[in-house]
């Protein structure tokens, strides 16, 4: 299949795009580079491949660049919930807007599937139950709210041309190149090897699914390449019911693997996105989807892949492996505008 991938160059999509290339798929990545400076390690030996690119906007996507695909699994929006709140109104113009636009143009361009990456957050502030893709949504984030809007918007234009499919993906952890440390095991990680300490500002009671980033990436290559009837606007959470934890409970998987560090809990910090999850749809229902990791495995992976480069404390606090942080650094130093669109020198 021809694929157009969005968001290329991020966190899942340095490792979709090569493992797409491997699957025998023609693919063109499109990325605006925000986070280019970041590249946490090389491992030619099996990735050694990329798609070629094009240096775009979402905003900037035209219907030329959608001639011809088979397909488009689109990963390209501001993430995550701090990043939101702090540019919301360009958040909601990008995250729903610019990905509404993208699923039109592509279902004029005649692309007929369109394979979206959404969040389990938009479940929000759970009861405690198991929540189905049927459960009521509860989003507590702009970053929530727009795949929610997202979700509504490019799913009605599903028809017999047009196969959207929803890909509400747990909360994501292990290596990638383009290395994220906001995110919640991966940054307990990388703080139990520079600090020797995992030190919780909150109680950590609170429920997260997880689910490693190669499994997302498994499960998008799994929605692009099944039969049309299995996913036309289907909504799949991905994970697996055994990687609902509560967040001390992840602290604790990490100390496990960083062996000697000091495990400490704060108050509870008002957060109130909690929420347990259902994956049985998605291993019931898209075929060849099954994860391959765990939490405890992640963390052994990311201990492996530390050792392997040494990594500095300067490295786990370097900007581009922040999403907030980078992007309060090129608005600050005025390499993007207040739309986050680049600047010319």
């Amino acid at each position: 299949m021809r694929v157009l991938l969005t968001g290329v160059d991020g966190y899942i999509g340095s490792l979709l795009g090569p493992m797409l290339l491997d699957a025998g798929h023609d693919v063109v990545g499109v990325d605006t580079g925000f986070y280019r400076d970041g590249w946490l390690y090389s491992d030619p030996g099996h990735w050694a491949r990329s798609p070629q690119t094009l240096c775009k906007d979402l905003r900037s996507i035209s219907t030329e660049d959608l001639a011809g695909m088979d397909a488009v699994i689109h990963l390209a929006e501001l993430s995550n919930d701090p990043l939101g709140n702090t540019v919301p109104e360009v958040t909601r113009e990008i995250n729903h807007l610019g990905s509404l636009r993208l699923a039109k143009l592509a279902k004029d361009a005649g692309v007929p599937r369109f394979v979206y990456t959404s969040s389990c957050s938009v479940y929000g502030a759970g009861s405690g139950e198991f929540l189905t893709e049927e459960a009521p949504v509860n989003p507590q984030t702009i970053y929530a709210e727009c795949k929610v809007k997202v979700e509504r918007d490019v799913g009605a234009l599903a028809d017999d041309t047009f196969s959207p499919v929803f890909l509400r993906n747990a909360t994501a952890y292990g290596a990638s190149p383009r290395m994220r440390f906001d995110i919640v095991l991966n940054n307990l990680s990388a703080l139990a090897w520079v600090t020797k300490r995992i030190a919780m500002t909150s109680d950590g009671t609170p429920w997260r699914p997880l689910v490693h980033v190669l499994d997302i990436c498994h499960a998008a290559r799994c929605a692009l390449e099944a039969p049309r009837d299995a996913i036309h606007n289907e909504r799949f959470n991905v994970g697996q019911d055994g990687d609902n934890y509560r967040v001390k409970e992840i602290a604790e998987i990490v100390g496990e693997v960083f062996t000697g560090c000091e495990v400490t809990f704060g108050s509870l910090d008002g957060d109130s996105r909690s929420y347990r999850v259902s994956f049985d749809k998605i291993h019931a229902q898209l075929p060849g989807f099954k994860c391959s990791w765990s939490a405890l495995s992640g963390a052994q992976q990311l201990r492996a892949v530390f050792e392997r480069i040494q990594m500095p404390p300067e490295t786990f606090e370097f900007r581009a492996f922040t999403r907030l942080k980078q992007l309060r650094y090129l608005m600050e130093t005025r390499q993007v505008d207040d739309d986050l669109f680049w600047t010319t020198p």
